[in-house]
């Protein structure tokens, strides 16, 4: 058994930059590279490629821009590879490779997880009344993709099997970390505290850059190297500890702020991160930096994992269709909103006319008037600024009106309206998701490798359900007396958003212990989501995150669907927590005297 194992992600997205892989290979000395491409949304897209074709469906850049030219490297640097590229069609995955393989001569052996795809199974979890399972929503007529997300053991199954590049479909991202953990320490499904360890790991590694830097809430730290970002490797000892670094000479930086803000990306409870192998507690993380750009990370924690999988379906939901252009001058945010609605109006008219029905959702969107911030917009005298009208319908044909009717606002409606984003826009499908769960029992994985086929059980726990420790207030409300001055969230805070279907979260960590209890007393659930009212319809929830000095909160029904299935322009809540970053919070007025914490904020409130 090694005493440590070195993992690198060289992708965080399907379109993620070919530099990542190529960096950590030929300079990052390690033992895995690991490449994550799939989303929700990446899903459905793959399904309707291997719809038209069925050798498509999935990640082709992970042939074409990583293994073409990295092959030959990767093989005799012995260097292992796990990997979603499979999407929706592993086994297409597989024999692209075994063709580039057989014309350069290579000697990687695939292996190839099956079990996700349960689209055969369709009309059974229908005939039992399968609902929605935040929504409750009834079962879809028609799916276009139904896959399980799978956890590490079949890819660690493989790696025992002796595979060189481990493909897999859908699976839970961490999972492609936690796999070459459990292979090369041995530990078993009851290494509770180890899986979690593990599954932390591939969480911090999988949006790539995102570990090192990238999207940070003081972006000015790295911003001279963003050409030039490292990618993420994590060196991880037997016992679950592990440090994340970058390869030597790259941009970015590794710092416990930095890697805190990935580690709260798209997590509701921190006590409870439901993953297939194990129920993750992170609420007591501890974060070190024990070097240059090297943040140590111990403290996960397990419980058993439930006896279900998560299964993220995909289903058709009619169309969508949407457009953009500049309008200038004085009074520029009214005369957009005016266009907007005119030209809907017009366009609902005319298929009344043409026989349909109006819109089943429409929305102006005024980009430069800060119409993320709601009512705390501060921008309604804007001189330049982007209009986009986004529109769904069941017809086709009734959004070919529409975008038939955005044009002649060029002659018709506001004096300076121009820069018209492309053609006139072509209806798209509108996709949305539909989430439940399949108990494990009923699932069945496999590896296969060259001839073989590897059964995977699913391990199901027995006995009642561990109780979870509740967590204890960060800090006592503060009891303040005396001036008091408002200063934004961002002096006090960093934050991260990301987001879930349909829910968006937004962690919140403070940046000296001493903020805390005013975070505590005036950032509440109830605050936030009074600050967020144009957006959210749903509730939101606060959990303390001791291990990192902060709260989550989880906001649901945020997103107007989410993915592909919401007209935003900020469809997944990725700019939620820079709009919470102004949110005023009340502060002694000493801390913005000179040689006060908030110094930097006393003249104009407001500077980073």
């Amino acid at each position: 058994m090694k005493e440590s194992v070195r993992i690198g992600c060289g992708a965080g997205f399907w379109g993620d930059s070919p530099e990542g892989p190529k960096q950590l290979v030929r300079s990052g000395a390690i033992d895995y590279l690991v490449l994550d491409y799939l989303a929700e949304i990446t899903m459905s897209i793959l399904a309707r490629m291997k719809a038209k074709s069925p050798t498509l469906g999935f990640a082709t850049d992970f042939v074409t821009m990583v293994m073409t030219p990295l092959a030959r490297e990767i093989e005799q640097k012995r260097i292992r590879v796990v990997t979603n590229a499979g999407g929706v069609n592993p086994e297409g995955c597989r024999a692209a490779l075994e063709a580039l393989f057989r014309e350069t001569g290579i000697k990687l052996k695939i292996a190839v997880v099956h079990g996700d795809d349960l689209s055969a199974e369709v009309e059974r979890y229908r005939r039992r009344g399968v609902t929605e399972m935040f929504s409750g929503a009834p079962f879809p007529e028609r799916l276009t993709s139904v896959n399980a997300y799978l956890g590490a053991f079949p890819i660690a199954a493989a790696l025992d099997a002796g595979a060189d590049i481990v493909l897999t479909g859908r699976c839970v991202d961490s999972a492609l970390a936690l796999g070459p953990l459990i292979h090369e320490f041995g530990w078993t499904e009851t290494d509770l505290d180890r899986l979690s360890a593990g599954s932390l790991v591939g969480h911090v590694l999988e949006c790539g850059v995102q570990a090192t830097g990238g999207v940070t809430t003081d972006w000015r730290a790295v911003a001279d190297r963003w050409d030039d970002m490292g990618f993420p490797i994590a060196e991880c000892g037997a016992d679950g500890c592990f440090e994340i670094s970058k390869p030597a000479g790259t941009g970015g930086a590794v710092t416990p702020a930095i890697v805190a803000e990935q580690i709260a990306y798209e997590v509701g409870d921190p006590k409870a991160y439901i993953l297939p192998d194990v129920v993750c507690d992170w609420s007591h993380l501890h974060l070190e930096q024990v070097g240059a750009d090297r943040v140590r990370i111990s403290g996960a924690r397990g419980l058993p994992p439930t006896a279900a999988y998560k299964v993220s379906a995909t289903y058709p939901d009619g169309y969508r269709s949407s457009v953009t252009m500049m309008i200038a001058g004085r009074e520029a945010v009214m005369k957009a909103q005016a266009v907007g609605a005119a030209i809907l109006r017009r366009s609902n008219r005319l298929m009344r006319e043409a026989g349909f029905d109006p819109f089943s959702e429409e929305l102006v969107e005024v980009l430069g008037s800060e119409a993320s911030y709601g009512a705390q917009s501060r921008a309604a005298d804007a001189r330049e600024v982007i209009l986009k009208i986004g529109v769904r319908h069941e017809s086709r044909d009734a959004l070919q009106i529409f975008a038939r009717e955005i044009y002649p606002a060029a002659t018709a409606m506001a004096q300076g309206l121009t820069g018209f984003a492309g053609g006139r826009p072509e209806p798209q499908p509108v996709i949305r998701l539909f989430s439940f769960l399949a108990d494990k029992a009923d699932v069945s994985v496999a590896v296969s490798l060259g001839d073989a086929m590897i059964a995977v059980a699913s391990y199901l726990p027995s006995g009642a359900p561990v109780p979870r420790e509740d967590i204890r207030p960060l800090a006592e409300p503060a009891a303040m007396s005396g001036r008091t001055s408002a200063v934004p969230l961002i002096a006090m805070a960093f934050g991260r958003s990301g987001d879930k279907g349909d829910s968006a979260n937004i962690a919140v960590f403070a940046r000296k212990s001493e903020f805390l209890p005013m975070l505590r007393q005036q950032l509440t659930g109830d605050r936030v989501l009074s600050y967020f009212s144009h957006y959210v319809k749903g509730r939101v929830e606060r959990f303390e995150w001791p291990g990192i000095g902060g709260f989550n909160f989880l906001l649901h029904e945020a997103l107007s669907g989410g993915g592909v299935a919401s007209l935003r322009h900020d469809p997944q809540g990725k700019a939620m927590a820079q709009v919470l970053m102004d949110f005023p919070i009340e502060v002694p007025s000493d801390w913005l005297l000179p040689g006060g914490w908030l110094q930097d904020f006393g003249d104009s409130g407001d500077r980073q």
